[in-house]
């Protein structure tokens, strides 16, 4: 849920008398490769009448309905929640909470399709949350909160962790064991990971993460390694996938007892990439095109799914010298302008590199447009931007200081000038009217055939000894990866 929903409904539920309330609210589907979510949409409180207030809290089966029907015309689902004012952390149900929502599990999904969902709010704001499938309750691995700062509740039976206190001593002394341990249960997924992507990959690891994810379509070369720390020029020479190396140096850097990556050899303008990324809690968008950029701007509010964008442009003069750098980052959560109303994509562009008129050298030359692609970065700038998503995921899942994700900001090299940005929503924002609106998003993606030709290109014939090379990489890999987790 965002925090305006979390307000509303906690505003509701922890009464200033201390006694238990209930109420409903309506949800919807985000549905992934392997996780589904399910995102409140809509809060509706009880009209007069509709419950009944006496230490515990009952609802009449009038309101059920009237929200159940207004939930199936909606195409939603419907949320039972009930508060534990006393109580601290994630709940379990007690005889009567499971009474309560078992009898009207099965009206609900016959009038909805979709099945009930029970959550319960602790005196502490922690929520917890479980989901009504054949009459039987299967409790969620989490509730996340999603705004300008994000806070998880976590079911310690289904999401377990582990941290090595000796490795992360410094990290566990910089925000304490419990937020520790609660950071390192995100599934972190970083899409593009190249010069920057690369960097943001080793230092999650490095902080203890359990699982991330990896997601590039594309493979390494020589003109790469002038910015991608770590990768080597047999990398170059065979062609590794970028994951492939991303995965190699996330493990040599973990510090978890076990490390899991996930590599998505794919593209999030695929609908197999985007099934992927929605299964992560948070993203980190290291790519510099708009058609990707745009979709996961579209999940940060659609999906309630936090994205970390930045970027750099590098100015140079015509006689060869650099006249400037910029770089900006950026967090994209509901509270937060999107990336178009801060200026960071042009849905324009987006439409040009979905028709493929980006990438026409004819059309660029009679538009007098600049190329997207090869625009130049370095190593030394690279680390600039890291530095700052990767603080700006600190500012979102630590908020030092009580502080929240601050509003986009961009640094001038030349002026050594931090900007913070007044961009906020513009008027008829398409993207940030669809917050919490799930699978019922706008679809940016398809089936991409320009991917599919560069997969051919470095996986396909005449390059029998790379094949080879890239076999004998990934048993070597996967040995050493297999070492590290003993």
């Amino acid at each position: 849920m965002n925090e305006t929903v979390h307000a509303e409904l906690a505003a509701h539920l922890l009464r200033p008398d201390g006694q238990e309330d209930i109420c409903l609210a309506t949800y919807v589907p985000s549905t992934g490769a392997t996780r589904t979510t399910r995102i409140i949409a809509t809060v509706e409180l009880p009209h007069e009448g509709e419950r009944e207030v006496h230490g515990n809290a009952t609802i009449t089966g009038g309101y059920v309905l009237r929200v159940a029907g207004e939930a199936a015309r909606a195409g939603r689902g419907v949320v039972l929640l009930h508060s534990h004012p006393g109580a601290r952390g994630w709940q379990a149900m007690s005889g009567p909470d499971a009474d309560c929502e078992s009898s009207y599990a099965g009206l609900v999904q016959q009038l909805t399709g979709l099945p009930l969902v029970g959550m319960t709010l602790a005196g502490d704001n922690t929520w917890s949350a479980r989901v009504w499938v054949d009459g039987t309750a299967r409790w969620a691995g989490s509730v996340r909160r999603v705004g300008p700062t994000m806070a998880n509740a976590w079911n310690d039976d289904l999401v377990r962790t582990v941290i090595d206190e000796r490795s992360q001593a410094r990290t566990i002394a910089a925000w304490g064991e419990d937020l520790h341990r609660d950071i390192t249960r995100l599934r972190v997924l970083v899409v593009g990971v190249g010069s920057v992507g690369l960097d943001i990959v080793q230092r999650l690891a490095a902080t203890g993460l359990l699982e991330i994810g990896v997601m590039d379509y594309d493979h390494v070369e020589e003109l790469n390694r002038d910015r991608m720390i770590g990768a080597t020029r047999r990398d170059a020479r065979l062609h590794r996938r970028k994951i492939d190396v991303a995965a190699r140096l996330a493990h040599r850097a973990a510090t978890a007892p076990t490390l899991r990556v996930h590599r998505h050899a794919d593209s999030v303008c695929t609908p197999t990439g985007l099934a992927s990324a929605l299964d992560y809690d948070v993203i980190f968008s290291c790519v510099d095109r708009p058609w990707p950029r745009a979709i996961l701007n579209a999940i940060a509010y659609a999906d309630l799914i936090p994205v970390i964008d930045g970027g750099i442009a590098i100015d140079t003069l015509p006689t060869g010298g650099m006249r400037g750098a910029t770089r900006r980052v950026q967090t994209v959560v509901p509270g937060r302008p999107c990336l178009a109303c801060s200026g960071q994509i042009s849905m324009t562009e987006v439409a040009l590199e979905m028709s493929g008129d980006l990438d026409d050298p004819e059309y660029i030359r009679q538009a007098g447009r600049e190329p997207v692609s090869g625009r130049p970065n370095v190593a030394t700038l690279c680390a600039g931007v890291s530095a700052g998503q990767l603080e700006q995921f600190v500012t979102l899942v630590a908020h030092p200081g009580g502080q929240p994700a601050p509003a986009p900001l961009r640094f001038s090299l030349a002026a050594h000038h931090l900007e913070h940005s007044s961009h906020t929503t513009q008027p008829y924002c398409t993207t940030e009217q669809a917050t919490a609106a799930g699978d019922a998003r706008t679809d940016l993606t398809r089936l991409n055939p320009t991917l599919d030709a560069t997969h051919g290109q470095h996986a396909g014939g005449g390059r029998r000894w790379s094949r080879t090379g890239r076999w004998v990489n990934d048993l070597i890999d996967r040995w050493v990866e297999s070492m590290h987790n003993r």
